[in-house]
């Protein structure tokens, strides 16, 4: 399988926002992921990266096609060696095994070129996939987070996942 991660750049607005703009992606997002997800989101978005020194997100190349994103969020004071993992897939490619890989390559990057000691992530219960990505990756389930998560109106566990830097 063909994965590659690159940086995000302003030729990437249109196709960002066609695969972006899903409810079914929103529905596992933050609620700074907006919904709809407009052209002028995936601008704003893209800027954001590229103006960023803490947060290290990247364009999911499948075939040298986008295909979602990645990133490494760097956590502030006490937790100033801790970065939070994020990602998305466009509907259209999941379940092919794309996600796992674009974690492995983040997973890789973030250890090799920052100096972090821990990369963790949340899912909500509803997103099993997320975290079967996560385990198969070798993060360490760390617990449940009961209701949480408030989204579309409805209060979610969320689902707690790290992977140390000496188990990686």
């Amino acid at each position: 399988m063909n994965i590659k991660l690159r940086k995000l750049n302003l030729s990437d607005a249109n196709r960002f926002a066609e695969l972006a703009n899903n409810k079914n992606i929103w529905l596992f997002m933050r609620d700074t992921f907006p919904h709809p997800y407009s052209k002028e989101d995936a601008v704003n978005f893209i800027n954001f990266c590229s103006e960023s020194n803490t947060s290290f997100v990247f364009a999911i190349l499948h075939d040298n096609k986008l295909t979602g994103a990645i990133g490494l969020h760097r956590q502030t004071d006490l937790n100033r060696y801790s970065t939070e993992l994020g990602y998305w897939i466009g509907e259209p490619f999941w379940n092919k095994g794309i996600a796992s890989k674009a974690v492995a390559l983040i997973i890789k990057f973030g250890f090799e070129n920052l100096d972090i000691n821990r990369i963790f992530a949340s899912t909500i219960e509803s997103n099993l996939a997320s975290s079967r990505v996560l385990e198969k990756n070798n993060f360490i389930f760390e617990g449940v987070s009961r209701k949480s998560a408030f989204k579309n109106n409805v209060f979610l566990d969320e689902y707690n996942f790290s992977l140390l830097k000496d188990a990686y």
